[in-house]
């Protein structure tokens, strides 16, 4: 019988409390299904041993000091967090993540735990990512790293890095499906009540979130019936007249309320409604272009490959085997 993967977490002073529970949990989850065979352990461990205060005030309880923690690691994990600053200037940590990632087949960060790889040079020469909020200063203080603010998560060889919290969710479960399989990957999500595991090509950021941002209520009001309109004429003069507004007037304001020209978020909205019906029905591709007001399938795939890096079709590869919902053409009686 293989022997259980080894899978070390660092922990440290005013860690994030789910950068650590949440890849923790599913790990263990993984473990419980696959029982009584062995398939991970889980080891927290921090500078010094013993219980360690995360940013919301509760308390971890570390295996062990980094000092004890010697032999073979099969996943490095580093967690991130409002302790990161702090952490980054212990050369005792930064010293053992350079010596401790020589020892373990695959090293990982979740969400501003990249510092810390970052800091140890173990990012150097390669792609990363971190929280959206933490992609700039990350960039700025470590050149040499090639930082990716968009994926949710991003492989680099060995070296994985995630985005910001949940992220590292995401990151587990696939790390779950090197390991045992799709299958596996799904059992543990479904368990989670996580509705799939989404790829790391996945923007970490949606344009709803981003919709939020619109102080004026005009503005808010019109993002609002943009999402429930997808399909109809949504140049810039069309929304300029619904806005009550003229094309250059509105352009200009709307641009500074959201923080993107009317065109671009328009995109992103219809991008991100594809991708849900990507994830979520079997409608072919040609419905999904019609609904979500891109007109033909090659326009859709223009905007996949140009903003996501990945066609619609592969895309959806990504969820087969993952609960959809099959939604009727609308030519079908209900």
């Amino acid at each position: 019988m293989a022997s259980a993967r080894r899978i070390v977490v660092v922990i440290f002073p005013e860690v994030q409390a789910l950068d650590v529970t949440g890849p923790t949990e599913v790990f263990s989850l993984a473990e419980r299904r696959a029982r009584p065979a062995r398939t991970y352990t889980i080891e927290l461990v921090a500078p010094d041993a013993g219980p360690i205060r995360t940013s919301s005030g509760l308390q971890l309880i570390a295996d062990g000091a980094l000092d004890g923690t010697r032999g073979q690691i099969d996943t490095l994990i580093v967690a991130g967090g409002l302790g990161v600053q702090a952490a980054a200037r212990d050369e005792r940590l930064i010293s053992w993540l350079r010596l401790a990632a020589r020892r373990s087949r695959r090293v990982c960060s979740v969400c501003t735990g990249a510092f810390l790889l970052a800091r140890a040079g173990l990012l150097d020469g390669r792609r990363a990512t971190t929280h959206w909020a933490s992609c700039e200063a990350l960039a700025r203080h470590y050149p040499s790293v090639s930082v990716e603010p968009d994926p949710i998560f991003v492989r680099d060889g060995n070296v994985y890095t995630s985005a910001g919290v949940t992220a590292g969710i995401d990151l587990a479960l696939a790390l779950i499906e090197e390991d045992l399989g799709r299958q596996a990957a799904l059992d543990v999500a479904r368990s989670l009540v996580l509705f799939i595991r989404r790829p790391g090509g996945q923007a970490q950021f949606s344009s709803g979130l981003a919709g939020q941002a619109a102080a004026r209520p005009g503005i808010n009001e019109l993002q609002a019936w943009i999402a429930d309109h997808l399909d109809e004429d949504l140049s810039v003069p069309a929304l300029a007249e619904r806005a009550f507004m003229s094309p250059r007037n509105f352009a200009r304001v709307f641009a500074g309320e959201v923080g993107m020209t009317p065109a671009a978020y328009v995109e992103a909205v219809r991008l991100e409604r594809a991708r849900a019906l990507l994830e979520t029905t079997e409608l072919q591709l040609e419905d999904i272009a019609r609904r979500c007001g891109f007109g033909t399938v090659e326009t859709l795939r223009r905007t996949f490959g140009r903003r996501l890096g990945v066609n619609p079709s592969d895309y959806r590869s990504r969820f087969a085997g993952a609960d959809v919902i099959p939604i009727r053409h609308r030519s079908q009686s209900a």
